[in-house]
């Protein structure tokens, strides 16, 4: 159960986009659930496939009350037994959260679940309490933002020197600005409490990676207005990485001495995938 003997955290992506979301941190003690926006029946079938147990989650955080991140909760609920916890006023937009046990907080609280020390900020999107998070054990840490427009400076704080840095790179501009969303929508999507476009996250990973940093995964790619290649290549352009192959799919920043290279890639929206 979890990574015990080990004093590194894990980021497992089972899904990241606008068809359902869900990640897990594992740590000392089990598993910490971040979002659920799918079936029980998928998010088992894709822990499996990464080789992991749903026996072992012990507590589920939320980002916010979108359905692409939390349909799937009530069904999981009724099957395990873990800690709920969600920023104060999220459970009470959707009546099957505002049945369930969560521990409700006000962003920028830090806490401790399943041996992992979370520390909780703001983010900004269209709904009431938007929240990101810092997991840290033992010298570790990941950091994780999605569904944000924007970043404060306490959430650049927060995300800041972490080993593993997940964060949304969700569109181009190019291809959203040309592309078959009506204006509104497209006008929502670039705003403040939309969603980060390629460029805002390379302009943000060049505050926030430094040489501790070894994983750099895009997150929250839109099918229609991006390509996980184009989020790769933005951010691999900003911090002056080398792409591994033509298409783009994964990048390297080459370091001297013993400093970890980074390694940059994007998560998707079918395959899981765990980062060490």
């Amino acid at each position: 159960m979890g990574n015990r003997g080990e004093s590194k955290l894990h980021l497992h992506i089972l899904g990241s986009g606008s068809k359902g979301n869900c990640a897990l941190v594992e740590g000392p003690c089990g598993l910490v659930m971040i979002d659920d926006g799918f079936s029980r029946r998928e998010v088992c079938k894709r822990m499996h496939e990464l080789g992991l147990d749903e026996q072992d989650v012990r507590a589920l955080l939320l980002t916010h009350e979108h359905s692409d991140h939390v349909s799937g909760i009530s069904v999981w609920c009724r099957a395990f037994d873990v800690e709920l916890f969600a920023s104060i006023g999220t459970p009470e937009t959707r009546a099957y959260l505002a049945e369930l046990p969560f521990c409700e907080f006000i962003p920028g609280k830090a806490f401790t679940v399943a041996g992992i020390e979370v520390r909780t900020f703001a983010t900004s999107h269209d709904v009431v309490n938007p929240t990101g998070f810092r997991f840290s054990y033992a010298g570790d840490a990941i950091g994780y933002a999605t569904d944000t427009g924007c970043l404060s400076d306490d959430a650049l704080d927060a995300l800041a020197d972490v080993r593993i840095l997940a964060l949304e790179s969700n569109h181009d501009v190019a291809m959203l600005r040309t592309g078959s969303y009506p204006r509104y929508l497209q006008d929502r999507i670039m705003s403040e409490r939309g969603h980060l476009s390629n460029e805002q996250a390379a302009d943000a990973a060049l505050k926030l990676v430094t040489d501790r940093t070894e994983q750099l995964v895009a997150m929250h790619i839109s099918q229609e207005n991006n390509r996980p290649s184009l989020a790769v290549r933005s951010f691999a352009q900003a911090l002056g990485a080398e792409l591994d192959d033509e298409l783009g799919s994964t990048a390297t920043l080459t370091r001297a001495g013993s400093t970890p290279n980074l390694r940059i890639r994007a998560a998707g929206q079918n395959r899981p995938l765990s980062i060490r």
